[in-house]
């Protein structure tokens, strides 16, 4: 836990200070075409000027804030068509990642990913949402990772990011939760009888059904 702490804190603080704003942004506590300055930002994070400018670029960048010049730079986080086309390629990413992941799996990554899923199995019988949506983006980390395709995990890692901020508080029946659960068994079953057919089949349901049960808190 220590070094993992300590990972956390040695890198660069542009990078902190990014996650950060982008997070802000995302969840919309930094509103849509409200304004940023450099001096602004420095005092809400207690940054100086060149971590800042280097985080501005990285926002830029990703189309989360435009700089106009003469006027300065402006959010323009995600609107509800962005969200909806996220969640569409995601699907996309995740069907693709579903079969490679089956084909290139290690023994130890199926062992984990079949660890996570016990976890899943375990909070969703206490109705734990939090610990279930942690295990939830864990088995499918370990599925990117199983890809051993780097684009792939960075394309799947950032959707996950985005839809994950801009989400509102999520809440899930018994009954959802256990259909969840289910979709991430045959999920594991593909995987564990080696079979990308199944997989993307299993992979296919569980983002229709994923959009289905969160686009509602959207639009």
């Amino acid at each position: 836990m220590d070094s993992i702490k300590g990972e956390k804190n040695a890198q660069p603080l542009s990078s902190n200070l990014y996650a950060e704003i982008q997070s802000d942004i995302l969840s919309g506590r930094l509103a849509d075409n409200s304004k940023l300055t450099e001096q602004a930002i420095c005092k809400k994070y207690s940054v100086s000027r060149t971590p800042v400018r280097e985080a501005f670029r990285q926002l830029e960048s990703d189309g989360l804030i435009d700089n106009i010049p003469n006027r300065g730079a402006f959010v323009t986080g995600l609107s509800k068509r962005d969200i909806s086309d996220l969640f569409d390629l995601r699907s996309l990413f995740e069907v693709q990642a579903s079969e490679w992941a089956i084909k290139r799996m290690t023994t130890e990554e199926i062992e984990a990913l079949r660890e996570t899923l016990e976890f899943m199995e375990f909070y969703t019988l206490r109705n734990d949402i939090e610990k279930v949506l942690v295990f939830n983006s864990q088995f499918h980390n370990i599925l990117y990772i199983g890809t051993k395709d780097r684009l792939i995990q960075k394309a799947l890692y950032t959707y996950q990011t985005y839809l994950k901020h801009s989400a509102p508080a999520k809440t899930y029946s018994a009954d959802q939760l256990k259909t969840i659960l289910d979709e991430h068994k045959a999920i594991f079953e593909a995987v564990e009888t080696k079979n990308p057919a199944a997989g993307r089949k299993a992979m296919e349901d569980h983002m229709a059904q994923s959009k289905l049960r969160r686009i509602s808190n959207y639009f």
